[in-house]
């Protein structure tokens, strides 16, 4: 299992801050609940990686 495995699982991503002020990224698949709190500086270097992944796979594609 890895990044290029393929699963037919749905799931759904909701992103926000929360009353922490913390970032959350809450995923839900399945009935199960995946809340991950990132403080703004991490959440800063995810969004980063994901701009990169974007500009990669527009480059393959």
């Amino acid at each position: 299992m890895g990044i290029n495995t393929e699963r037919d699982i749905e799931a759904n991503l909701q992103i926000g801050p929360t009353d922490q002020g913390m970032v959350r990224l809450f995923i839900e698949a399945d009935g199960l609940e995946i809340p991950m709190d990132f403080s703004p500086e991490e959440a800063e270097d995810i969004a980063s990686e994901i701009m990169a992944a974007v500009k990669a796979a527009q480059a393959k594609g």
